[in-house]
């Protein structure tokens, strides 16, 4: 018996295909319903993701809180994804819509470089992805926003690429750095009096986890290190030679060296 579907009517894009065939598989449709009947459910939110480019690539970092509500969800989660080799996506917003769309997104740039036999260029990638974002659109008029950052090694153009995103799916293109969620702010203004493009890897993981320690000192929903139960934000580089993933030893390094600095400084 013939399959009832053709995987040449969606091309070569795995979220188009769950689009036609098993629209109940997306997690905007799964959720749908029951978010429009009962009014929007109380979800774990992710809160402060970061991006900056540096000398050999980009830097990503994400604190490990989630909150719900006035109280904390999860003091464990994961916010930051490898994409593929040479990308990775870091999410804010509702988690769990947050997460089915970075793995969603990981499974569809997987898809595409099995059937064409080459991947995506970082520019389709950073495409994609808002196309699924705004793909989330129903569910975040209802308050589930998912607002990713997406970073990747254009290795076309030998440099570090940051991208954003709105609410509904428009994409636009960082040239230094850019944090978002709750804190995103706070994150923000820390990058902006540090930053310079010429950081070495050491000075941009330095500079990452102070942005996201400047978060966590003035917005209740991020988590700053908990050196009690040894959690520590997750941080990854892009570079030409893939994707790499900082230890907790030498985050809880840096941590603790920033803790000092401001012990012995508090002002």
């Amino acid at each position: 018996m013939e399959p009832h579907f053709k995987w040449s009517e969606a091309g070569p894009s795995f979220f188009d295909f769950l689009r036609q065939q098993e629209p109940v598989l997306l997690p905007h449709f799964a959720m749908e319903g029951q978010a429009s009947r009962e009014g929007v459910l109380p979800v774990p939110a992710g809160t402060t993701v970061l991006a900056l480019r540096y000398r050999d690539g980009v830097t990503m970092a994400g604190d490990r809180q989630a909150t719900e509500g006035h109280q904390v969800a999860s003091r464990r989660i994961e916010k930051v994804y490898a994409a593929d080799d040479y990308s990775a996506i870091a999410i804010a917003g509702a988690a769990g819509p947050c997460i089915e769309m970075a793995r969603l997104f990981q499974t569809e740039l997987a898809h595409y470089e099995k059937l064409e036999g080459m991947g995506l260029s970082l520019e389709g990638k950073a495409n994609k992805l808002a196309q699924m974002v705004r793909g989330n659109l129903p569910l975040a008029m209802q308050g589930l926003v998912v607002v990713p950052i997406f970073a990747g090694y254009d290795l076309k153009r030998d440099e570090g690429r940051i991208y954003k995103y709105d609410v509904v799916g428009g994409r636009y293109e960082e040239a230094e750095y850019y944090a978002i969620g709750s804190g995103g702010k706070d994150a923000r203004a820390s990058m902006k009096k540090l930053y310079r493009p010429d950081l070495a890897e050491d000075e941009a993981v330095h500079l990452a986890l102070e942005a996201l320690y400047d978060a966590a000192d003035e917005d209740i929903g991020t988590g700053g290190p908990d050196f009690v139960r040894r959690i520590f934000p997750n941080v990854k580089l892009v570079t030409r030679a893939g994707i790499q993933e900082i230890s907790d030893d030498r985050v809880a390094a840096v941590c603790e060296a920033i803790v000092n600095a401001r012990r012995s400084t508090p002002s």
